[in-house]
């Protein structure tokens, strides 16, 4: 018997979710964003395959979304609550699997962790039980690790499921740009490529002391293992504990004034700080994400003189740090971000890292 990680993944999970309810969009090019308003200044949430063949996908502007797509497009407005609620049925029907370890790292993706000499079996089931509850497909990574089974999900896109291990690391992933790797982005693979890295072998074979030099005793070393799948491979089953919670809005017009910046981050801040309440935690620290038109974009963050539990004094806070913005330029997106207290009788636990926002 072996110790394996799968990675489920839903398919299309967003898109799929608003099939469910309404069929007649079935087959059509979906694209879930914003308010579902093609001109608004949002970005796509998702996009349904048949979207993703004229080259949208997730992240871009809905503007830009809308030249692309066909006449037939659909554009819906994002749905969270339904999602949510999608989600922990998803997830309630893998913890039902026998034998299996359960870690959310998402709404449409967690690992298993099980033991057993036939883990496509498990994947099977684990798809299987999913369709029957609740009609949505997904896709299983199988790995040796997170790393390899998270990476190992993109070769069964759609519906399926592959395996990657140590044994066929390099044959699979040997001659990919770097950019394939879990956790590097555009950014990283760049300054990897300045160093004449541009694929996942090179970066194994590249000297780890130079990674180092480039991003730290840290991540230089996680970077130097990626190039070989090396990764955790426990599965935690411990609940998540939020550590912040935040919104942001992209403005229709940009801001122009102080005074619509204050007013702005005043309601973004009592929504973070309201949602902080509900957990009954105090906040210890407020972020403030700005971008300016036309694309710069900003974050910065400010130590609160101690834990407030007071809607005010986050308030304020978000406000003080909105005062020190250049005020000559024009504000196209803001964000506020208010960082808890952690439960003290829990200890923190470092999770595998996720999309999310500021």
């Amino acid at each position: 018997m072996a110790d394996w990680v799968l990675h489920v993944d839903m398919d299309q999970f967003i898109a799929a979710v608003e099939v469910l309810r309404r069929p007649e969009l079935a087959g059509l090019p979906l694209i879930v964003g914003g308010r579902g308003d093609r001109t608004e200044r949002a970005v796509v949430s998702t996009a349904s395959y048949e979207a993703r063949a004229y080259g949208i996908g997730s992240g871009m502007p809905l503007r830009i979304a809308a030249r692309k797509a066909p006449d037939d497009a659909v554009f819906l407005p994002v749905d969270h609550e339904a999602y949510e609620a999608a989600s922990h049925e998803v997830m309630a029907t893998l913890r039902t699997l026998p034998g299996v370890v359960l870690e959310v790292i998402g709404w449409d993706e967690c690992f298993l962790g099980v033991t057993t000499d036939e883990p496509e079996q498990v994947a099977l089931a684990a798809q299987a039980a999913v369709l029957a509850a609740t009609s949505l497909h997904c896709s299983v990574g199988i790995g040796d690790n997170k790393v390899r089974a998270k990476i190992a999900t993109e070769f069964g896109k759609p519906r399926g499921m592959f395996r990657l291990t140590a044994d066929n690391w390099f044959e699979v992933m040997g001659d990919k740009p770097t950019r394939d790797l879990w956790g590097v982005g555009p950014k990283v693979s760049a300054r990897l490529a300045s160093h004449g890295i541009t694929t996942v072998r090179e970066l194994a074979d590249a000297d780890e002391q130079e990674l180092v030099a480039e991003f730290g005793p840290r991540m230089g070393v996680w970077y130097h293992g990626l190039g070989s799948g090396i990764g955790p491979a426990v599965v935690d089953d411990t609940p998540w504990v939020a550590r912040s919670h935040s919104r942001e809005t992209t403005f229709p017009q940009n801001l122009t004034t102080p005074a619509e910046v204050e007013q702005a981050l005043r309601e973004l801040a009592g929504q973070a700080f309201d949602d902080c309440a509900a957990e009954g935690r105090p906040v210890m620290r407020v972020h403030l994400k700005v971008r300016y038109a036309p694309f710069e974009t900003k974050t910065f963050g400010r130590k609160l003189p101690a834990p407030t539990a007071l809607r005010d004094e986050v308030i304020e806070a978000a406000v003080s740090l909105g005062s020190t913005l250049d005020r000559d330029r024009e504000v196209r997106l803001l964000g506020v971000r208010a960082e808890m207290t952690m439960p003290e009788d829990d200890d923190p636990v470092e999770r595998t890292p996720v999309r999310g926002r500021i």
